[in-house]
This record gives C-alpha cells, structure tokens and sequence, in this order.
C-alpha cells in the first residue's frame, strides 16, 4: 500500500497516521511508484493547484497497477465529492472524518464509492492514537481539527469541519510515547491551533 504525502502539516501527520493504520493490519507501504493492491491519495484542496495535483497523483495510482484499489480521501474529496466521483480512476473516496477508520472502510468496500460523512455531523475529533511523524529530529502531533471562522476566502470549515480538540490525556500519552523514543523536541500542530479546547472548556469546568 503506497501513500503520497503532500499538503500541509496536518495533512502530511494524517498521511503517516493511515499508513501506520495500514502496516498494523498487516499491510506493507511501498513507495508510490512501485505497485501494490490499495493505493491512498490524502488531497489537498487549499487551491486550484493542489486540486490539480490530487488529481494527477490520482490518476497515475490506477496507471501503476489498473487493477488496485484507488482511494481519494481528505479535503478536495470533502468539499468537492461529486466532482471527485466522475474521476474514472477512483474506486472509493473519504471524506476528512473517516481516515482513523481507513483500513476497514477499505476492507469493506463493495459497491459504495463515495463514503464522505457530512464534516459537520461529527462533534468529535477523530483519534489516530499514537503516529510517528517526524521532521529531520523533531517529531510533529496534532492535537487539534476544524476551524469556526468561515472566512470568505477560505474552504477549510468546509473541508475540516468546525473546532474539534483532541483529549489532554491522549496529547500526553503520545508525547510520552515519544519522548521514550528518544525525541527531545515535539511540534504541536492543528488546522486552528489557538481554538484548541474550545469545544470542551464546558466540560473541563464542569468537572
């Protein structure tokens, strides 16, 4: 199972989470060009150029080996699914809410091609658990999703859905993970970083 790793930091920490899924199931990741049964494509959509290139790392998965499962999943496929539907070379696409679950959906996949959940239907963040994804000595987290500014420019609500944090303990427990491995500096990243607990400061209060 190849994977490609493009767009931002996010995206790229997410890229690593659905290979680890894939390599704990049993699967082996390849690099891109070579050829393989299942191959994953995280889209980006922040411009015009970044739908484009999604497209073409689409469209040479289904050209490497014509008879392997193609996956679109991510931000292009979220915010813009019917037009990422009539792309022929696809097989199954996932929205931005379904990548912890990559593996079964995957697995699962009989007649369904389009699987992308309205963003905005789940008030949780979506948990890979403990990813190693690193750059050059330091290792990259995220720990949080979603923004709630709708800016007019902007298509990241729509494609990442609103604020979501993920939990302090599951924060911790992968910084603990990771300092046993040996890291000594650890980048915290996030669509909205400063909105991180929004979306449960009731709750921390309440307890």
């Amino acid at each position: 199972m190849p994977s490609i790793r493009f767009g931002c930091k996010v995206n790229l920490y997410e890229t690593n989470g659905m290979a680890q899924k894939f390599e704990e199931s049993g699967y082996e990741v390849v690099d891109f060009s070579e050829k393989a049964d299942v191959y994953v494509v995280n889209t980006c959509t922040v411009t015009s150029i970044a739908d484009k290139k999604s497209r073409q790392f689409l469209r040479q998965a289904k050209s490497n080996h014509p008879d392997g499962i193609v996956v679109a999943v991510g931000c292009y496929v979220q915010v813009a699914k019917d037009e990422v539907s009539k792309i022929p070379e696809i097989d199954l696409c996932l929205g931005t809410n379904e990548k912890s679950n990559i593996v079964s959906i995957v697995e699962n996949h009989l007649n369904d091609k389009i699987v992308a959940e309205d963003v905005f239907q789940n008030p949780e963040y979506s948990d890979f658990g403990t990813v190693t994804y690193t750059e050059k000595t330091r290792a990259v987290i995220k720990v949080q999703d979603g923004c709630d500014r709708f800016c007019s420019y902007c298509l990241i609500p729509y494609a990442r859905g609103r604020v979501r944090s993920r939990k302090p303990e599951s924060v911790i427990s992968e910084v603990r993970d990771l300092a046993q491995k040996g890291f000594q500096e650890v980048v915290v990243t996030g669509i909205h970083i400063a909105s991180y607990g929004k979306d449960f400061r009731k709750w921390i209060w309440a307890n």
